[in-house]
């Protein structure tokens, strides 16, 4: 997850970003990528549009440029078959704008970047309030996402929504699946809650996109949970699943829930939990055994990549994708 945010110290670098897209495109606008003399972090869909996107950046580097704006046609010319083009937007980036970014990376930021005319940039939280760069530039609507605005005397901006995560996964069980589930949701668009009552199980270093709770009361992470939250249950002692299942499945709403287990033990769940009440429509909706159909593997790895994939799909169809700017 923003992985173009990792810590870099002492290396100037570009920021690339997809600004607006028209047609078929490798990557949405506010994909991103930074690029430094030997590497980069990010990607903008590879091919042939990033590798002459890391050429224009290397050589802003090299001669101090500080900004472009360009079009691509993303056909034969570029050696590439989308048929659609790609507006980037490429700046030198500060490393104020950068430790700003990253220490809001659970805290939606804007950033209002001038693409002709003087070199500006401002970040605005999402009530529009100030945090760096500068002070006065123009204001914009931020309902719609990343995107290409025209202000005062036709000059124009990139207004690029840099969003926390919207999706939020809180997992109980710190065993061996529950590891590399969270490995496996490390890169991904989603925040991560951690919960065991074992603290020792934890390893020393989690995912920035991971909170841990050692606790011995998981019910009430259930009950405090924002609407629209996703659950997953796998903890050491099916006592403690039980638990959970009822707390989770007795909230209001219908959040999606997942339990490890065989058909065995999801037919032993729904009588339990039916015996204490709880909704036939919600039992019903639990989801048991998790991962997607056909991978029947039972290595933690590979029930990871299989949940991973199922979590995905949830998310990706509870949105859908937003209207973006025509530009010519």
């Amino acid at each position: 997850m923003n992985d173009w945010l990792d810590k870099r110290e002492g290396e100037a670098a570009i920021l690339v970003t997809v600004a607006a897209v028209k047609g078929s495109a490798p990557r949405e606008p506010g994909a991103r990528m930074r690029v430094r003399a030997g590497d980069f972090d990010g990607t903008i869909g590879g091919g042939h549009l990033e590798h002459r996107a890391l050429d224009i950046a290397r050589a802003m580097l090299q001669f101090g440029e500080a900004r472009r704006f360009e079009r691509f046609a993303l056909g034969p010319s570029l050696g590439q078959c989308c048929g659609g083009v790609a507006w980037l937007a490429f700046e030198r980036m500060e490393a104020e704008q950068v430790d700003v970014l990253r220490a809001r990376r659970r805290q939606d930021t804007w950033r209002l970047v001038a693409l002709d005319g003087a070199v500006e940039w401002t970040l605005l939280d999402d009530a529009g309030s100030h945090l760096a760069g500068a002070a006065t530039t123009p204001a914009f609507a931020t309902e719609r996402g990343t995107r290409v605005v025209e202000g005062e005397g036709g000059r124009r901006w990139l207004l690029d929504a840099v969003l926390a995560p919207r999706e939020h996964l809180l997992l109980f069980g710190a065993g061996h699946v529950g590891a590399a589930i969270v490995a496996a949701l490390a890169p991904l668009p989603c925040r991560v809650t951690w919960v065991d009552e074992r603290d020792d199980l934890f390893p020393a270093d989690v995912p920035a996109n991971v909170t841990v709770e050692a606790t011995d009361t998981p019910e009430a992470l259930v009950e405090q949970a924002d609407p629209g939250a996703s659950f997953l249950v796998m903890t050491h002692s099916h006592a403690l699943d039980l638990r959970l299942c009822h707390a989770i499945l007795s909230r209001p709403g219908r959040d999606w829930f997942g339990l490890i287990g065989s058909h065995t033990k999801r037919s032993q769940f729904e009588a339990r939990l039916q015996e204490c009440g709880v909704d036939a429509a919600r039992i019903n909706d639990m989801v048991c055994p998790i991962g997607l159909p056909g991978v029947t593997g039972k290595a933690p790895a590979v029930i990871a990549a299989s949940v991973a994939a199922q979590l995905l799909a949830v998310w990706e169809a509870a949105h859908h994708p937003e209207e973006q700017p025509e530009l010519t």
